[in-house]
């Protein structure tokens, strides 16, 4: 996210929070900047509501999967992250607009998904009219359009990705989480039957989300069910490859979510019977955001809201997605 410096009056300032350090959530500190300024084809935008994801924690913690950390620091910062200001996905009112634009105007309802660029723990984010940014649905409010792109748009890609199928079947290892609680409901629109794990606690939660069958993983070991798949979305780690062949059936995809390095080197060859593993980074285009929109508009698909957290106490909304509990999304509300 740019700042830039106006020429005579004192600029106007923003509040953001700043992660200038890695660590725990005690490594955040809400400090003031100078509020951007749009250029040409450019929207500033009041954030409304924003997240706290696990993309944010790993990277505030420096807590990057096995054999990424190496990678994980030349992408994001050696010492400390390069864009100090986390935040992946915004929900928000249009402010201004720079020259040109004719896609948003001042005073709209929007949602965005500034992705790996993140930058969304701020009072204010710039925009680029042609960037990861809509408007937002009638009917959809500010916290939950906040709260739909992170775990949404990684289904989708994977969904995709996966060739996934009206009639086939779907294992989703972690469905209480913001990923694997839309894998649940995007398959199960998608004409997929879906069996999901998740703790005890969250069984109830994950039917509600369409499940047609849901599994306690601390009293069954899914890796000995005798059902078999043609998909398996695992989006907390919960197994490799191996273990996944024997829940696969021929041709069989384990979409490994979640993945290593080690994953997506494998991923570059089949194993038996034509299973084959799925990873990599999520994709980020327009067409997912839009499409997400539109489903939560029409009731279709809803992003859980876990907890919600005031903008000044955002290091507790970090400790809490520390955790590894939270069922589905962190949100934080910026203004009312």
């Amino acid at each position: 996210m740019r700042n830039r410096a106006a020429s005579g009056p004192k600029e106007p300032e923003m509040k953001a929070w700043f992660a200038r350090d890695y660590g725990g959530p005690e490594v955040l500190r809400l400090e003031e900047v100078g509020k951007p300024v749009p250029q040409p084809g450019e929207i500033l935008v009041k954030v409304h509501a924003t997240t706290v994801n696990s993309g944010d924690r790993r990277i505030r913690a420096c807590d990057f999967p096995p054999g990424m950390k190496t990678l994980g620091r030349l992408a994001l910062g050696w010492n400390r992250p390069r864009q100090p200001i986390l935040g992946t996905e915004l929900a928000g009112k249009v402010e201004t607009v720079g020259q040109g634009v004719t896609r948003f105007s001042p005073g709209e309802a929007v949602y965005a998904f500034p992705g790996g660029r993140m930058g969304t723990h701020a009072e204010y984010v710039l925009l680029k009219e042609t960037g990861p940014v809509a408007h937002l649905p009638e009917g959809v409010d500010m916290l939950t359009g906040a709260a739909l792109c992170f775990g949404g748009t990684t289904a989708l890609t994977y969904l995709r990705r996966g060739d996934v199928r009206e009639g086939q079947s779907m294992l989703v290892l972690g469905g209480a989480g913001a990923v694997g609680s839309a894998m649940v409901q995007l398959g199960k629109l998608a004409g997929v039957h879906v069996t999901a794990t998740t703790s005890a606690g969250n069984l109830d939660l994950v039917r509600t989300h369409g499940a047609d069958t849901v599994i306690d993983y601390h009293s069954t070991d899914v890796s000995r069910h005798n059902a078999r798949f043609d998909v398996i979305a695992d989006t907390v780690e919960a197994m490799d490859f191996a273990r996944a062949q024997k829940l696969l059936k021929p041709g069989g995809r384990y979409l490994a979510i979640a993945g290593t390095l080690k994953e997506m080197l494998g991923s570059l060859r089949k194993g038996p019977e034509g299973k084959r593993m799925i990873a990599g980074p999520a994709d980020e285009r327009l067409e997912d955001i839009v499409e997400l929109g539109r489903l939560a508009a029409l009731g279709q698909y809803r992003p859980h809201i876990d907890k919600v957290y005031a903008f000044t106490n955002m290091p507790a909304a970090h400790a809490h997605a520390d955790t590894g509990r939270k069922r589905g999304s962190v949100v934080v509300q910026v203004a009312e």
